[in-house]
């Protein structure tokens, strides 16, 4: 495919975007119905559309109008140059109209910070005021693709030995300080999946965030104590808890989300059992709740465009909830570890200040904030102790 019939298709599925189609599933049917299109086609495409939707609103704005060809436009013109290759031939879009032209005559006149910032209007005050003088540049950073990280399962091999293993297949990887499991990809991470170093369980997909919420929550905890993790979903935390030496239980109160544990788990040679309704007094209960995924937005653009202020509600009250369940099941001095993937304070101090004021007896031990700034995603943890 040339680059004008990449944009061609990313066009089409932006517009299927717009119509309320989910992004991967347009994507699922495009790449099956487009037998042309090889592996870095597909790759291309989705690319140009997740780009376009992490930018949706200044695209938009730039472009004027917000169909797919006017999100491309506005694209191009944030970059300064028309788009190339628009002839209205077979999988090209069509010509630029002489309004779509004037658009590339001169610079494009300043945005509103909030949609510069591709930012939802009524969440602009909220994060401004929750981000403080980082909020520019933590929104700004989340306008581009998310860095590639891989966390080293330290009981089979240190991080030094996984950095040679994957230069032998022309993978790039450097560790980084925030995270002693985590190493940055820099060069193919496309290849990562097929890696004899992914396959042999020496290594996991993991936002380096993540990575050090789980390294921190294990600090806070006695060496080798049982956890239980409530909200454990595809079973990231559980995988690193489990390969810090942790006897991990895994919990979720939709049990189809942990399909992937036994197979992740077995691939990486740690046992996790899965527990349909734990009971019991647990020493160490960590609970990864749902939340907005803000923190985590430019992997899952479109999620920050269907966020409301009434979803931010109903998220509280079942933050609320988990916090109580994971409470009673945890054992005098025990400890209980809240995090989330949200840059709202909304879904974290203030859930902290809330479950302080109607629990007697607990204490909060630590809360620590981790932005993109920092390298990865962003996420929130809280420490906290019963007495």
């Amino acid at each position: 495919m040339t680059p004008a019939a990449r944009q061609a298709a990313a066009i089409d599925l932006l517009d299927q975007w717009r119509a309320g189609r989910p992004l991967e599933a347009a994507l699922t049917t495009w790449a099956r119905k487009s037998r042309y299109a090889g592996s870095k086609d597909r790759e291309a495409v989705r690319d140009i559309v997740f780009q376009a939707v992490r930018c949706a609103r200044s695209a938009a704005a730039l472009g004027g109008g917000e169909d797919g060809r006017a999100m491309l436009l506005g694209l191009a013109r944030a970059e300064g140059e028309a788009p190339q290759g628009w002839t209205g031939e077979t999988y090209t879009p069509a010509p630029l109209t002489a309004g779509e032209a004037a658009l590339f005559e001169a610079p494009p006149e300043p945005l509103p910070r909030d949609v510069a910032l591709d930012c939802p209007a009524w969440l602009w005050p909220q994060l401004e005021r929750d981000l403080g003088a980082d909020a520019g540049a933590t929104l700004d950073l989340m306008r581009d693709r998310a860095p590639v990280y891989l966390r080293v399962n330290i009981q089979k091999i240190s991080p030094e030995g996984v950095i040679a293993r994957l230069a032998q297949e022309e993978i790039t990887a450097i560790p980084h300080p925030l995270a002693e499991t985590a190493l940055l990809i820099t060069r193919n991470p496309r290849r990562l999946r097929n890696s004899s170093a992914f396959k042999e369980g020496l290594v996991e997909l993991q936002d380096l965030a993540s990575q050090a919420v789980a390294l921190d929550f294990s600090r806070a905890i006695p060496a080798g104590a049982p956890v239980l993790d409530y909200c454990a979903g595809g079973g990231g935390k559980s995988l690193a808890l489990a390969a810090l030496g942790h006897r991990v239980s895994a919990h979720d109160v939709s049990p189809s989300r942990m399909r992937d544990i036994a197979p992740r788990a077995a691939r990486a040679g740690v046992q996790i059992a899965e527990l349909a309704a734990p009971g019991g007094d647990w020493a160490a209960v960590f609970a990864d709740a749902p939340c907005s995924g803000s923190g985590s937005w430019r992997r899952a653009p479109e999620a920050k465009w269907s966020f409301s202020p009434e979803r931010l509600d109903e998220l509280t009250t079942i933050q609320d909830s988990i916090l109580a369940n994971c409470a009673a099941l945890t054992a005098a001095d025990g400890v209980l570890g809240y995090a989330t993937c949200s840059l709202l304070r909304a879904e974290n101090e203030d859930r902290i200040a809330a479950f302080l004021a109607t629990h007697k007896g607990w204490a909060c031990l630590s809360q620590r904030r981790i932005g993109p700034l920092d390298g990865g995603d962003g996420f929130f943890l809280a420490i906290l102790q019963r007495g």
